[in-house]
């Protein structure tokens, strides 16, 4: 997979739901000083608003993400 690697390891919210195998949906996050909207896919289903964490880049603004949850006193 090809990609944006700066974007990998960021953390974002999404603006759109994650549907699983059914397709992406869309996560902002903030890299280079402002935000970028990337399409995100996961593996379930992921509701809109969860903060999310991008575990690798698929190509041109398309990224893997996994729900997150700021560890205590780092938010």
């Amino acid at each position: 997979m090809n990609g944006d690697p700066t974007v990998v390891g960021r953390t974002g919210e999404l603006v759109h739901a994650t549907r699983g195998a059914a397709g992406p949906g869309e996560v902002r996050v903030r890299i280079r000083g402002g935000t970028e909207i990337y399409l995100a896919w996961s593996e379930e289903p992921i509701p809109l608003g969860t903060s999310v964490l991008v575990v690798a880049a698929r190509g041109a603004r398309a990224v893997d993400v996994v729900p997150w949850t700021d560890l205590p006193g780092t938010a």
